[in-house]
């Protein structure tokens, strides 16, 4: 069982580094509001929780961002399998 994500968008923002599945840290900067934030896993069967800071954050829906550093945690979970993904989304 897999629990890493074959796909991480945080609306038309650019990760750095390039999302790659081995990679569990980003960063991107912005200077919206919000922005949508999708997190696909490799297997459909595992579970993906997304929280900005302690904020739930719905798969595919907007995270809001504070002025400076937001902390996004997306953990995938399959059976006893887990994977942690941090992006910090610097707001300008």
């Amino acid at each position: 069982m897999t629990a890493t994500l074959s796909g991480l968008t945080i609306g038309s923002l650019t990760l750095t580094p390039t999302f790659d599945s081995s990679v569990k840290e980003y960063t991107a900067a912005t200077t919206n509001a919000s922005n949508k934030v999708t997190a696909t896993p490799t297997d459909e069967s595992a579970t993906v929780v997304i929280l900005n800071g302690e904020t739930t954050v719905e798969n595919g829906e907007s995270a809001s961002w504070e002025t400076g550093e937001n902390v996004l945690t997306i953990t995938v979970t399959n059976g006893t399998a887990e994977e942690v993904y941090t992006v910090t989304v610097t707001k300008s």
